[in-house]
Parts: structure tokens; sequence; C-alpha cells
């Protein structure tokens, strides 16, 4: 059987390892696929030093290889929105099978993409755009496809999870781990997208629509960053018996879906709280199977590569299957999709970490837990420092139960307007992932 021809788009991190993969593993690959898959034109902006590419065709024209009518299936690792995307819809309307590692284009665009590509009977694969390595896409999708997923919750930015893991092992500072982030190459030199949560979101976007079968909904995604984490609060928190992490929460509840990504005190005994470095993690839990979790490299040239090729592996298995009979983009049937509201962050539940810093006073416990408890709001643990040398203001840390945001968001006013309460009161969100 002739071999399917793929045509890489991006010759970087990722398209020199996917390309080294394909090549170093092409015998046990085409054992798996059933058929050989041979990489017949790259594009490529600049050279790549560390991939020997051969006597591979190269061309500068991405769109020239969507428009190959020798190339089956186009990867496309250029990333970004807006030509990714001219690529993608292009390689779909020449009626080619895409492969894409390109969390931001499925995020925002992948609505239209998918209708598209069923439009043109062919298949849009994306399991690298999270996670990396680490299958959770197609777990979901197939693995727990008898289950109701009631949460998805995951470590999903490598980035993020090195500076706290540093902050709290170390005692450092975020613009300090930040830097060394930066000098190692985990983060680049405008970091916005790791550290305030937005590649998180595209990520968690992804998984949210397929555990809960509705649309992809990228601009409803709540994000908050981790730039204003200090020390101290890592330290209160891991006296308190938690870890910091900046998580990623999908879960499904009667009046809609939450979809958030922010700082998280998470219990110190949970497996997911003990992730460190860039490594990523993604739990699930289902009402058959429980709660599960995916653990792996989240990014990284070959980690990456593996799920890419995993997708073209997967793509030339189906290629002469009835497409309408294929696993769907979004593990639900198109015509199925939910129109399950996702909620405003203030809509969601959540447990809370408070810190408030109070004039050494007497009666200012007494004042907190009464604004507390007339919004129905019940502490579970609460810790008093010792007065602090420079200032004199007493640390009062509390965690608290379970509460709708916008409740939280009053009392936090209440408190703030207090004349024994100086500056502002830090929040965090809580999850127990029980």
């Amino acid at each position: 059987m002739k071999p399917v021809k793929v045509g890489i788009c991006g010759l970087g991190t990722v398209g020199s390892g996917t390309f080294n993969v394909l090549k170093r593993n092409a015998e046990e690959i085409a054992r798996r696929a059933g058929r050989g898959i041979e990489v017949a034109q790259i594009a490529q902006r600049r050279p790549n030093p560390n991939c020997d590419t051969g006597s591979t065709p190269i061309t500068a024209d991405v769109l020239a290889v969507a428009d190959n009518p020798e190339i089956d299936v186009v990867v496309e690792l250029i990333g970004g929105y807006t030509l990714a995307r001219e690529l993608v819809l292009r390689a779909i309307a020449n009626g080619k099978h895409v492969v894409t590692a390109n969390k931001a284009l499925i995020a925002v665009h992948g609505n239209e993409i998918f209708a598209k590509a069923r439009e043109q009977g062919v298949i849009v694969a994306f399991e690298a755009s999270v996670a990396g390595g680490i299958p959770v896409i197609k777990a979901l999708r197939e693995g727990l496809a008898a289950n109701r997923i009631n949460w998805v919750a995951g470590i999903i930015n490598g980035t993020g999870n090195f500076i706290l893991s540093e902050m709290r092992e170390k005692g450092r500072t975020f613009p300090d781990v930040l830097a060394e982030a930066q000098a190692l190459g985990y983060a680049e030199a405008d970091p916005t997208f790791d550290v305030e949560g937005i590649d998180a979101a595209h990520k968690l976007t992804i998984l949210a629509s397929i555990a809960f079968g509705i649309p992809l909904q990228f601009d409803k995604a709540y994000t908050e960053g981790i730039t204003r984490l200090t020390t101290a609060d890592v330290g209160y928190a891991e006296a308190l018996g938690y870890r910091i992490k900046h998580l990623g929460v999908a879960r499904s509840t009667a009046q809609g879906i939450e979809l958030r990504v922010h700082p998280t005190l998470i219990p110190a005994d949970r497996l997911i709280a003990n992730v460190n470095g860039v490594m990523n993690a993604v739990m699930v839990n289902g009402d058959a199977v429980g709660s599960t979790l995916f653990y792996g490299a989240g990014a990284g040239q070959e980690p990456t590569a593996s799920a890419v090729v995993a997708d073209l592996v997967d793509v030339v298995r189906a290629m002469t299957s009835d497409p309408e009979n294929r696993v769907p983009h979004l593990a639900f049937q198109p015509d199925a999709l939910s129109d399950h509201p996702v909620l405003p962050i203030e809509s969601c539940e959540s447990a809370y970490y408070l810190r408030i810093q109070a004039k050494d006073h007497p009666g200012v416990l007494a004042q907190v837990a009464s604004i507390l408890s007339d919004r129905g709001i019940n502490i579970e643990s609460i810790m008093q420092k010792e007065a602090e040398e420079h200032d004199g203001l007493v640390p009062m840390i509390l965690i608290t139960h379970r509460v709708i945001e916008r409740h939280m968001v009053e009392a936090i006013a209440a408190l703030e307007a207090l004349d024994d309460v100086a500056g502002d009161v830090v929040r965090i969100r809580v999850e127990h992932l029980n």
C-alpha cells in the first residue's frame, strides 16, 4: 500500500521533533498504522541546524503545502492564530486531513474549523494541543466515553508550575524565579500567556468542550495569573497543609459549566499537589470511573512530537473509514452538543484562603467572623501570626468553606472597609478535589 504523504509546516522545536520521531521510528509506526508515513514536504521560515531533513523538499510558503496535490495530511506547527487558521482552512478546503499542536487555534477557532472539516469529510486531530505528550484528549474522548464527567482539574502550564515549585521549595520570589525560567527557556521573553493563565485557559477550554459536550468558548473562560503571589502566602498555605498550584478547573453544575484558571490551594496529600517543576497533570472525575490522574511532560520537543505522531497514526488508520462513523472532534456528535451555559466567575463556587493584615487591636477577629457569618460564609480553619516588626500588623489567615464567589466579593469589600484592616485582603481559591 502506498505510504501516506505528510507536509510539516513549521520546523521549530516540535516540528523538528516530529520529523525526527517519524524518521527514527518509521518501521514501528508503519506497523501500527498499517501504512508507511512519509514526510513529502516541509515549510519553514528559517533553517533548523538541529534537524537533518536530507532530500525532503522544503518551501518557505506554508500555503504551498496546503495546495500541494501530493500531500495527504498537513501538520500545522507554526503556532499563532492568523496564518495558522488560513493554513488549516486551506488544507481542509483542499480535502486534506490536518494534525495540529496549536491550542490557541483550536480554542479560539475550533468551532469554525471542525464545521469545515465535517463538510469536507476530513479529520482534524489535536492531541498535542493539550498537555504535550500526555494523551488526555484521547482518554477523555474515547477511554472515558462511558462516563458523565463531573469535573476536570489540571496543572497544564509547565512554566507556572516551575515558578510555584521554586517559590515553595526554596523560598524564592516570583520575579527571581521568572527570570530563571526565561534563562532556561521555560518562559518566553514576554511571559504573559504563561503567568497570566491564558495558555492554560486555551487548553482548559478544549478539555471542557470534550468533557461536557459544549462548543468551544474560550472568551468565557476566567483567567487569573500568579504574578501577585508572595512567598508569604506560599508558606502560610504549606503551614495549613496545602500547596498553591496554578490550576485550571472545569466543573459541571446544575446551573452551568465553571471554566476558570487561577492560583489554587490544594491539600498537600493530593497526588496533583505534588506535581512539581515543569511537569503537567490532569485529574478527571467521572461518575463511573471516579477520579483518574494523567501525568507527564506537558511540553518539550519529543514529548509533544509523540502526541503529533500518534495523531498521524490515528488519521492514517481512519482515512478510509466512513466520515459519519469517526470519533467526533469534540467527543459528542455535532448535533448533540449542549447549550449548557458557561458560568461567570461570580456564580462559581469555591472555598477560599484569605490573608488579612489587621491592626493589633482586640476584637478584630470577632468583626471578621461577623462579616463572614452575615453572608453565610463558614470558617474551616484560622491561623493568626505574631505582629510583624516593620509595620506592627498581624497577619490573619483563614480557610473558608465553599461559597458562591459573589458573596465572597461582598465580604471582602466589607472587610477592607474596617478601620482595623490595612490594605487589600489577599484571596486565593481552594479546591479539595475529592
